[in-house]
């Protein structure tokens, strides 16, 4: 059997620390095994700064996306849509209207049809 010795720290540092070992290891002493582990390995000193957190690259990834979208939209108003209206007005066919010359006249008009006639009597009178 291992045999255990007392390490003195203070009463808010010792609740911590149990609170944390309680939560994501069996006991004590793997928790701070593990986290010897984790610096010893990684080379790394619990005194370093590791670099930008999650939420600083995502501000970051954020306001970038954002200039993104703001050139994009740039481009779409001033390139874009100009563009693809001068193309389709190039493609575009529409026939001329055919206006009458100015010489030409109508002679020829529409006379109304008549539906109704008049019977006319023919007879004989001499």
């Amino acid at each position: 059997m291992d045999s255990f010795i007392g390490i003195r720290f203070k009463k808010e540092t010792a609740k911590r620390f149990q609170e944390f070992s309680r939560t994501h290891f069996e006991s004590h002493t793997e928790a701070l095994e593990t986290m010897l582990d984790f610096f010893f390995y990684n080379e790394i000193s619990p005194k370093e700064k590791l670099g930008p957190t999650g939420r600083t690259i995502e501000a970051s990834l954020k306001k970038r996306i954002n200039a993104v979208i703001a050139i994009m939209r740039d481009m779409e108003k001033t390139q874009t849509k100009p563009t693809v209206a001068m193309i389709e007005s190039l493609f575009q066919t529409n026939e001329p209207s055919k206006k009458p010359l100015i010489l030409e006249k109508k002679t020829v008009e529409e006379k109304p049809k008549v539906r109704f006639q008049e019977k006319q009597n023919h007879t004989n009178e001499l």
